[in-house]
């Protein structure tokens, strides 16, 4: 053990190290616009182009990249895993380790040379600067007395063949990798696109199958297969689709702030007192504390914006006060886990994913919040309702007195001040507008270099993150333990590092995901597979029933086939990869039956998000289980019943996209290509419509939450049940006729469940 206790400090000590300095450069590199920094940065190194902080991609990307995958060896090394189980494999791990460094550092230094705009082989030998001369000269003669920019020269120096070899090395490495430490599933789609790429590149240069699904998009390189695959290798390290592309974009330039700041939550004192305040918020009613962990875990999870850290994060606290408070332990597990997964969908900040939206879709942070929220709105709802109706059965009664480990001290009051500043900053700076703060009240009081600054920062999703870092890290020290050692901001930092390193690991899975698609071209292939189907299918036979396919049934089978595969490719994985692996598959099939692009990627986003509490790999269940110490997919189960809603909504808004109030959500592709608003919408938010249409999901929520926990007043029979489910269903229609058909059979089955005093046939 002494043997061993060095070697694994000292490696994971220089992890933290190293994922610190990465912190500080990640957070230099999002840096806001200060009015003024740049030009002294300038002055001071006399280089006109100098910048301090949106440092380019061809310069910045590759050694961020080897840091990352550094620090990933050292934090996960196999090594240190091996030396403590199995001694004599120690060497196979230290081989690992370093396979996989080498394997970083030789994709670091394949994008520098592939890359047309730096060529790194051909700046060596001096042949970059000689064809640069040469385009200059040419574009210099085209108009005397007007000079032109030269083109970039492609690079004349490569990897060539080789660079197949190179990128399947690197992806074996990296896989295993990901296998230790986000586990299999991910790794096994990835690896079964991989090898249907591949297995179709075979397939079409030996001219095996005629098959649609079997060809490739290969052979629309001219038929020269060793020149095709090399394209489509060197693609991988450049475009952006690669692994130095959108989804490296995403990490280092937009959500690297956000992660930072929930490390940083997640070691302040915050988090408690929001428990305690929510507690105090809520102890009147029947299920308080059920209630307190539903706004606690909301308000933390928007923040932290993974299911699974926040369970254990104030699950530790709220499951036990749940059962303290006699609500059962699947229960107070099940609502945990489905309140922690719901502040992925909660804004201001709803996580990672959130940002992948952002980056496949093109629409700005802002409007994808503002789409958000009245979804997010009625899933916590209906959590409320669940909660309600389980308190009913349970006979559990208003906790009224605070237990003393949760009465409110003053410090507790101070906590608070971390949480809700950072919040603030962030909703002030993505909601503000950019003419008001700077010629209104705010420009009179501030300083004109302050005003500036906050102009910059307004309406930048990225610039406000960065700022609520900025707001958080003093006010950490309001804690007297984070005074007492303020080394404890440091391990969190570095914490931060470590899990964006980590981050980018998964993000390089899923970035070969939408590569190897991308070359593949099955997307397309399935998508006019399933539309061509749609087309002459007639008939759909269920239950006995022929239903026609028509209208508005084509769109109900694809958005039912995009929920199954998100929930089946979403089984063990986060969110972000369960969401690009289907919006990468179906998001096009589903933007071609009618609904908006967004609406398509939204729909896929919240069955990714539903995945982490869907037995039988419900990840944010299990965590919650480990804590209630029960049967795990028992609490699965009852957090697939509480969390109910979560599988339904996306349904509604795909019916319903004005519940997005967003214009990308009602505006689609017509048969000429060009952007058009659905047929029926403005553009612009019909505020009555919309109020009309949140009564009916209010009362379908009712319905829905009572129906699950078979107790409304007092228990409902099996016939009871149903039905109420089915009023539901028919009050959410499109059409008015069913939906008002809805309405009447609700309003009897309440009134008759209220008014009738015979209850002895009810079974609990």
């Amino acid at each position: 053990m002494s043997d061993q206790s060095p070697s694994r400090d000292k490696g994971h000590y220089l992890a933290l190290v190293l994922a610190f300095i990465l912190v500080m450069v990640g957070l230099i590199n999002t840096m806001p616009e200060i009015p003024g920094l740049q030009d002294l940065a300038r002055d001071l190194t006399g280089r006109p182009f100098f910048r301090v902080s949106g440092f380019p991609p061809e310069f910045f990307y590759p050694p961020i990249f080897l840091v990352m995958m550094v620090i990933v060896a050292l934090d996960a090394s196999v090594y240190r895993a091996l030396k403590k189980d199995r001694p004599h494999l120690a060497w196979l791990g230290l081989l690992l380790d370093a396979g996989l460094i080498l394997a970083a550092f030789l994709a670091a230094l394949g994008f520098l040379v592939e890359i047309d705009s730096f060529c790194l082989i051909d700046q060596i030998t001096g042949e970059r600067a000689r064809l640069i001369q040469e385009a200059s000269e040419r574009s210099a003669g085209l108009i005397p007395g007007i000079s032109f920019e030269a083109e970039v020269p492609s690079c004349q120096a490569r990897f060539g063949i080789w660079i197949i070899p190179l990128l399947f090395t690197i992806i074996s490495l990296f896989f295993l990798y990901n296998v230790r430490v986000w586990g299999l599933p991910l790794v096994m789609v990835a690896t079964v696109v991989v090898v249907y790429t591949v297995g179709t590149a075979l397939l079409w240069m030996f001219d095996l199958s005629d098959n649609n699904f079997l060809l490739t998009k290969l052979g629309a390189d001219g038929g020269d297969a060793r020149a095709a695959a090399i394209q489509k290798a060197t693609n991988v390290f450049i475009t952006p689709d690669g692994f130095m592309g959108r989804f490296m974009d995403i990490v280092v330039n937009q959500v690297f702030p956000y992660v930072i700041l929930g490390a940083l939550f997640g070691t302040s004192a915050g988090g408690t007192s929001l428990i305690k305040l929510a507690v105090r918020a809520t102890r009147r009613l029947r299920g308080g504390p059920a209630h307190a962990a539903i706004v606690s875990s909301a308000m933390f999870g928007t923040i932290t914006g993974g299911p699974v850290t926040n369970v254990l994060s104030t699950g530790r606290l709220t499951i036990p006060m749940m059962r303290r408070n006699g609500f059962s332990p699947q229960f107070a597990g099940g609502v945990e886990a489905a309140a922690s997964s719901g502040g992925q969908i909660m804004p201001p900040v709803m996580g990672v994913a959130a940002f992948v939206l952002v980056a496949l879709t093109a629409v700005p942070y802002t409007k994808v919040i503002t789409a958000a929220f009245l979804p997010a709105m009625f899933f916590f709802f209906s959590i409320f309702l669940a909660v309600v109706f389980q308190a009913r059965r349970e006979n559990v009664k208003a906790m009224r007195e605070i237990p003393g480990d949760l009465i409110m001290s003053r410090q507790d009051w101070l906590n608070l001040i971390i949480i809700f500043a950072p919040i603030f900053t962030i909703l002030s700076l993505l909601l503000g507008n950019k003419d008001v703060i700077s010629s209104g009240f705010v420009a009179s009081v501030l300083p004109a270099f302050v005003t500036q600054t906050l102009v910059n920062a307004t309406g930048d999703a990225v610039s406000a993150g960065w700022w609520a870092v900025a707001v958080l890290v003093p006010l950490l020290f309001l804690d007297p333990e984070t005074r007492a050692k303020p080394s404890k901001i440091l391990l969190s930092l570095a914490d931060g590092g470590i899990l964006v390193s980590r981050l980018f690991l998964l993000l390089f899975a899923v970035s070969i995901i939408s590569a190897f698609l991308n070359e593949s071209g099955l997307t397309g292939e399935l998508t006019r597979a399933i539309t061509t189907w749609l087309e002459q299918a007639q008939v759909l036979s269920l239950f006995g029933f022929d239903i026609k396919i028509v209208g508005g049934v084509y769109l109900m089978l694809a958005l039912t086939c995009a929920m199954g595969c998100a929930i089946l490719l979403g089984m063990g994985m986060p969110t972000v990869p369960a969401y690009v692996n289907v919006a990468l598959l179906l998001g096009p099939l589903l933007a071609n039956l009618g609904v908006s692009f967004f609406t398509a990627h939204m729909f896929v986003f919240y069955f990714a998000v539903a995945s982490a509490i869907t037995p039988p790999v419900a990840i944010a269940a299990f965590a919650a289980a480990s804590i209630t110490r029960t049967e795990p997919m028992r609490t699965g189960l009852a957090a697939v019943r509480i969390g109910i809603v979560m599988f339904t909504i996306p349904f509604v808004f795909a019916w319903y996209p004005e519940l997005l109030l967003i214009e990308e959500a009602v505006t689609i592709t017509n048969d000429q290509g060009q952007r058009a608003l659905i047929d029926g919408y403005s553009g612009s938010v019909d505020w009555p419509s919309l109020s009309a249409l949140g009564l009916r999901i209010a009362v379908a929520l009712y319905l829905m939450a009572s129906a699950l926990a078979k107790f409304d007043k007092v228990a409902m029979n099996i016939l009871e049940v149903a039905l109420r489910l089915l009023a539901a269903v028919l009050i959410l229609w499109k059409s008015a006729m069913i939906m008002w058909i809805g309405l009447a059979l609700a309003l009897m089955l309440i009134l008759g469940h209220y008014l009738l005093p015979l209850r002895g046939d009810r079974a609990a």
